[in-house]
């Protein structure tokens, strides 16, 4: 989510100190509204048409280049004014790609209607019949796969570059450690880049693509949403989805901060996990219309802000929102909702990153809590951005170690690990044999996760 205190760092045997004042909830407070998608909309005849200029002008461009490139390979010398023409072609293909890019947000806004309320999509009624109709008329799509409700994990990133350059190679190693949970534990993964609702942008652009995932995949049992900034760090723990049995809507939280103290930090978004059902649909369509960009996300900030304690003034984001909605309507929600703690699904990394060498001494993976975290979540570091709540310098390197950390358990079955948490080098940690399916049978984490899971419990 990206902003977060140091009460995140709390374990069933500390106790979090909250501020003590107070707030009740308005039984009356009407959250703002604002306009649905117009059905059509005129295009505007100037912005197209200098989009059109520019990518005419790159397309030449792009000519020139190629022509430049080509005499160089075929030998051609060429002469000091040629590199002053190539050099003068890169900056002006430079400055046209920013003024291509300062385009995609120069979109023109639909006039603000407050009388009109924002929604995901057409009203889903009957969803569970639905779905239960689609599935038994499409067998080869079954919603459990060798005994287990189907998962399908998504994560994604903003469609544009990263502001930091070095934020593009951390999301690539994020997709790569989620990449191998995934494989590990037979779950599918979904990594999107693209903004499918552009007043639900930021914090929110989740939700419509959760929605999408469900009505496009319905023999997905369960939508698992996870923060790009966030990390699985221990690649053995599964998910006990016995113990969901009778909920649809699993979070990290804590029932004292949510119900005694009204704490904006009560539960966390970064990592959820979200049934495939009537239930969440209309859940979403209640979470969003908090959501869209402008004057209604910053008039629903006041009103989080207000009834929701420790929250700084700012618009609203999707965890407030949702925090509201639980205590504000408690026996609309909570009652499928599980609040998780037992486990890490979301470990704030500032208790945890540094005593990686700690628990690699005394424990093992597949605890999934705070001796071994399951989740280890960058919350406040934003490397994809052009600021954070950290020093960036503290933040990368920590996304490093949770990084080598995790690949290490993954590395460990090719007879490798790295040199240590701060390196991408590795290292061997056995020699070659002839008989290679012996360490198949030892090291192959997938074997071992059921065996550790019961000694976890012991």
């Amino acid at each position: 989510m990206g902003k977060e205190l140091n009460a995140h760092k709390r374990t069933t045997t500390t106790t979090s100190v909250l501020p003590t004042t107070t707030s009740v909830l308005p039984t009356t407070s009407v959250l703002p509204t604002t306009t649905t998608k117009p059905c059509g909309r005129v295009p505007r005849g100037g912005h197209q048409l200098h989009k059109t200029f520019n990518n005419i002008k790159i397309t030449i461009l792009c000519g020139f280049v190629t022509i430049l490139v080509l005499r160089g390979t075929i030998g051609v010398n060429l002469s000091s004014s040629s590199d002053a023409v190539n050099h003068n072609l890169i900056e002006e293909t430079n400055r046209i790609l920013s003024e291509i890019r300062s385009d995609e947000e120069e979109e023109e806004e639909d006039p603000f209607n407050p009388n009109l309320t924002f929604s995901l999509g057409p009203k889903i009624t009957h969803w569970d019949l639905q779905r239960k109709s689609w599935l038994l008329q499409n067998p080869q799509y079954p919603n459990h796969v060798n005994g287990k409700a189907r998962i399908l994990l998504l994560t994604g990133s903003q469609p544009r570059p990263c502001d930091n350059p070095i934020g593009d190679h951390y999301l690539l190693k994020s997709i790569k450690n989620k990449i191998d949970y995934c494989r590990l534990h037979g779950i599918e993964i979904v990594y999107n880049m693209a903004h499918l609702d552009k007043d639900l942008a930021g914090y929110w652009a989740k939700l419509p693509m959760i929605r999408r995932l469900m009505l496009s995949h319905p023999e997905v049992q369960w939508i698992w949403w996870m923060d790009s900034d966030a990390f699985f760090t221990d690649m053995l723990f599964q998910l006990p989805l016995s113990k969901y049995h009778d909920y649809n809507l699993v979070l990290h939280g804590y029932p004292d901060l949510l119900f005694d103290q009204k704490s904006w930090i009560a539960v966390n978004t970064g990592s959820f996990l979200l049934r495939n059902c009537q239930w969440s649909l209309d859940l979403l369509d209640d979470w969003a219309p908090m959501g869209p960009k402008g004057p209604v996300r910053e008039e629903a900030g006041k009103v989080l802000t207000a009834n929701l304690k420790g929250r700084p003034a700012f618009e609203a984001d999707d965890q407030s929102a949702l925090i509201y909605l639980l205590l504000s309507k408690k026996d609309r929600w909570m009652g499928k909702t599980f609040l998780e703690n037992s486990y890490y699904l979301h470990g704030y990394w500032a208790g945890l990153v540094d005593r990686y060498e700690e628990m690699m001494e005394k424990y093992h993976p597949g605890l999934g809590d705070e001796r071994w975290p399951f989740v280890t979540h960058f919350v406040g570091c934003k490397p994809c951005g052009s600021y954070g709540d950290y020093p960036v310098e503290r933040c990368l390197g920590s996304m490093e170690r949770a990084f080598n950390f995790a690949d290490n358990q993954v590395l460990k079955l090719y007879g490798f690990r790295h040199r240590g948490l701060l390196s991408p080098k590795i290292k061997r940690i056995r020699n070659e044999t002839s008989t290679p399916l012996e360490f198949v049978d030892q090291f192959d984490i997938r074997r071992h996760s059921s065996t550790l899971r019961c000694e976890s419990k012991s």
